[in-house]
């Protein structure tokens, strides 16, 4: 039997349980072991991966005979390339964390349980289990945003866990509904629920299109579904954010691939069009608001949705280009934001504030993290040769296809981005030295243990994309071919 997935979900989950008993003095030393080894353990099968449409490792065991559950668990490329992202972020997330944190070992244990109810959802291969890890995602970033966020994170906090839990609950019932059209003995296997789906109606389809997309239109989030995003970035401690930010919402775009686009053509085929407007137009509101920001962390939160919005049009826009530059970008998207909040994260711990008007200078002050400051931001910015820009031409060049105008429109998301990324390094990291800055010091050894990888990724996604795109090229071919 095929062990590979089972030994990262295993490992996983275990290292959260035995972190809960681990000695405090032990515990960061614990955790960063446990994801380095759960990360090279994912990047060796990465190396081995046998490229093929269908998926490897597959294990099927029948979990709850009489209702048709399985613990069916595979990996395609599309999946391949997100369980990487998640081993490869989380320790460097688990790195960042401040010796000061309070309760660490809880800390600790909630994000490692995390990473495995992560994994489990870009693996799943049963419906009912996909809802399980979703939720079971849920539970975690819930205690770390109400434990150790900032001052209003009781409310905060709960209009995240309404928005998701209700956008859930939709999902839920779809699944319900397909699973009881599917033919013969019911099964939430996921190719019994691919038939099902294709075999409703259009009417139906067009239902079942909206309950999933409020699932996972909410976990992305994309206009006008983002408003809990904001809040929730900027009040989650730093650690949370990232979890959240740079690979959560990949939860969402995700199951729009695997899920919607092979199961409900004709609901897809009717309402695309609507979807791709509304992404449109969150690309250029939210970069819109972010450019008006003053806090640092507030605008990278709105820079995110932007990014997402474009993500999600050419997935919407259904060539290959389109959903290529979508699997893409949640590569560089995630390691981007990653960065670029931990970098905010220092700079608050230094001054004590991320307001962008009270800093200026740190480059007099910190060279270092002012040089991979700016590699980031231009990741983010799309310049040629960093990670952004194979992603961004590609969702382009997909929605292009499909729509001029809306290709042009969408491609705005370049220039804005651009203006008030470049805006916010210029009066931090340039200028005068501010009161704030006067006395700020370069990164420590183990800032630069978190930040080194991200430039390394930043800079080897922009100048080798083939290294990723040939895992996921098949996978994708596939996809188109059955819509």
């Amino acid at each position: 039997m095929p062990y590979q997935i089972l030994t990262l979900l295993i490992f996983t989950f275990g290292t959260a349980v035995i972190g809960l008993f681990i000695p405090i003095r032990y515990g960061n030393r614990f955790a960063s072991i446990s994801s380095l080894l759960v990360f090279f353990y994912s990047l060796y099968l990465f190396i081995t991966f046998p490229i093929s449409a269908d998926p490897q490792y597959v294990v099927d065991c029948s979990w709850i005979q009489s209702l048709g559950i399985h613990f069916k668990v595979g990996m395609d490329g599309i999946s391949m390339l997100l369980v990487m992202l998640t081993t490869f972020l989380t320790p460097l997330i688990i790195f960042s964390i401040r010796k000061s944190e309070p309760r660490p070992r809880a800390f600790y244990s909630l994000l490692l349980f995390m990473e495995m109810a992560l994994i489990g959802v870009f693996v799943s291969m049963d419906g009912f289990l996909f809802y399980i890890f979703w939720e079971i995602a849920l539970i975690p970033i819930y205690f770390i945003c109400l434990l150790w966020g900032g001052k209003d994170r009781v409310r905060i906090t709960l209009k995240f866990f309404i928005y998701t839990i209700t956008g859930s609950l939709f999902m839920l019932v779809a699944l319900i509904y397909l699973y009881l059209h599917t033919s013969g003995q019911h099964s939430f296997d996921i190719q019994e629920l691919y038939a099902a789906g294709r075999s409703l109606s259009g009417h139906q389809q067009c239902i079942l299109f909206w309950f999933f997309f409020l699932a996972f239109g909410i976990k992305m989030p994309i206009f006008p579904l983002h408003t809990w995003q904001p809040d929730t970035y900027t009040d989650a401690p730093t650690q949370g954010t990232m979890m959240l930010s740079g690979i959560m919402l990949k939860m969402g775009i995700y199951g729009v691939i695997r899920w919607m686009i092979p199961m409900l053509p004709l609901g897809i085929a009717q309402n695309a069009n609507y979807v791709l407007w509304l992404s449109v137009a969150g690309v250029i509101y939210a970069g819109i608001i972010a450019f008006t920001q003053k806090d640092m962390k507030r605008l990278i939160a709105y820079s995110s949705i932007s990014h997402v919005g474009l993500i999600a049009a050419g997935i919407f826009a259904f060539n290959a280009q389109g959903l290529q530059g979508g699997v893409i970008q949640m590569l560089s998207h995630g390691v981007n934001v990653v960065g670029l909040f931990f970098i905010v994260d220092i700079i608050q711990s230094r001054t004590g504030t991320r307001d962008i008007a009270s800093l200026g200078g740190i480059r007099l002050k910190a060279p270092f993290l002012a040089t991979v400051f700016a590699i980031i931001m231009l990741g983010a910015v799309a310049l040629p040769l960093t990670d952004g820009f194979p992603g961004e031409f590609l969702l382009i060049s997909g929605i292009f296809q499909l729509h001029n105008i809306m290709g042009a429109v969408a491609g705005l998301t370049i220039i804005i981005g651009a203006v008030y990324m470049l805006r916010m390094y210029q009066r931090t990291m340039l200028n005068e030295p501010s009161l704030e800055t006067d006395k700020f010091t370069d990164l420590t050894a183990g800032e630069k243990a978190v930040l080194i990888p991200i430039v390394l990724m930043v800079i080897l996604i922009g100048v080798y994309p083939d290294m990723f795109t040939k895992v996921s090229e098949l996978a994708i071919t596939k996809l188109i071919s059955g819509i």
